[in-house]
């Protein structure tokens, strides 16, 4: 689609301005003015991208715009069912996903998504409560999760399910599958900066990486090649029917200021509670080794709902490795011996997850030699 910033006009601007009007975020407009992206309908885009864990840019794009239509379903709006070829989302999605894990149902990750996991909970909700088992959520569903009580008060069953998951894989790397997915490729060469370009060192980082995690007995996928650029939608289906155990995306990021500097690490959540606590863990550990490792400035951890992070059956994390625009940043990561002490940290931080806190060392400590010492000792 085409982006809207300020400025534009048009029926796709007064698209904008109804949604976010509806949503409270705009006061009505006069019906007979025009329809322009002004500062206001601006100030309203910036509001909504922060409160759904977008980038906050004030234009609306492709992901801004699905999150806009999606926020415009109530449960009971329509009929919902799981379509294989394009699968339904929207908040109407997120209220049954959230209803029934409070009725005790696994629905997975309860993220806007109406997939077979969401299919099969509704299916058993609708056989334990003597509905049409059909998978589709029409109004005598609707009306009977509205009238049932919660099973489960306080907590985020599907995060303790989450949790139990990884406990239950054991702290050895060998078997453990990893899908790398270096961002961009292709013509898309992501943050190019004399004549460095994002996409061509983050297939280098990916490869270091796929190469220590081979060495453990992991087995190490990559969602793309020097040639291609899947969308992002792509890299999470590659990573769902791959079974991955994780998925790393690895970028670099590029900024008007050249004094913009640092790593920084993104999980799966929507900033209002809902997040994946081991997505959230895995995004402190590369953290904070890559800081240790490094010396770089250390941006932090961030939840936020990038379609990657928020489509994979299965943990993933977004790794931000400096910035190009930054002098210093970009003659680090112009050095071999730098993205292999990149690897070796981002290695060592799902090694520490793995983990659960047993036979740990402190941060910027445990090597590579070590953890295929560790390795081998428990084979």
């Amino acid at each position: 689609m085409q982006l809207l910033r300020r400025g534009d006009v048009g029926s796709d601007v007064a698209e904008i301005r109804s949604i976010v009007t509806r949503l409270g975020l705009l006061p009505p407009a006069d019906p007979q003015a025009p329809p322009v992206f002004d500062q206001q309908v601006e100030h309203a885009v910036r509001a909504f991208q922060q409160q759904r864990g977008l980038i906050i840019d004030g234009i609306v794009g492709p992901a801004t715009y699905r999150s806009l239509r999606d926020a415009t379903f109530r449960l009971g709006d329509r009929p919902l069912a799981f379509l294989m070829s394009q699968p339904t989302t929207g908040d109407d999605v997120l209220m049954l996903q959230e209803r029934l894990l409070e009725l005790g149902y696994d629905v997975g990750r309860s993220n806007g998504v109406f997939g077979q996991q969401t299919e099969q909970a509704l299916k058993n909700f609708q056989r334990d409560y003597g509905l049409i088992v059909d998978g589709m959520c029409g109004p005598d569903t609707v009306r009977a999760l509205r009238q049932l009580q919660p099973k489960v008060r306080g907590g985020r069953p599907q995060l303790l399910r989450e949790q139990e998951r990884l406990r239950g894989a054991g702290s050895r790397l060998s078997g453990k599958r990893i899908v790398i997915d270096p961002g961009h490729g292709g013509e898309d060469r992501g943050v190019v900066v004399n004549g460095l370009s994002e996409s061509d060192l983050m297939l280098d980082l990916a490869r270091r990486l796929e190469g220590k995690m081979a060495a453990t007995g992991m087995e190490a996928l990559l969602t793309r090649g020097p040639d291609n650029c899947p969308d992002e939608q792509e890299r999470a289906r590659f990573a769902n029917e791959a079974g991955a155990d994780l998925i790393l995306s690895l970028h670099s990021d590029g900024n008007s200021s050249p004094n913009a500097q640092g790593v920084a690490t993104f999980h799966y959540g929507t900033g209002n509670g809902t997040s994946s606590t081991v997505g959230e863990a895995l995004a402190g550990f590369i953290q904070r080794e890559v800081t240790a490792r490094t010396t770089m400035s250390s941006c932090g951890s961030h939840p936020k709902t990038w379609e990657l992070l928020r489509l994979t059956r299965c943990t993933a994390v977004r790794v931000e490795v400096g910035y190009l625009t930054n002098a210093e940043d970009r003659a680090r990561l112009a050095t071999p011996g730098f993205r292999d002490i990149v690897a070796e940290g981002i290695l060592v931080a799902v090694k520490r997850l793995y983990l659960l806190g047993k036979d740990d060392q402190p941060t910027g400590t445990f090597t590579f030699n070590d953890l295929l010492r560790y390795e081998m000792s428990k084979s």
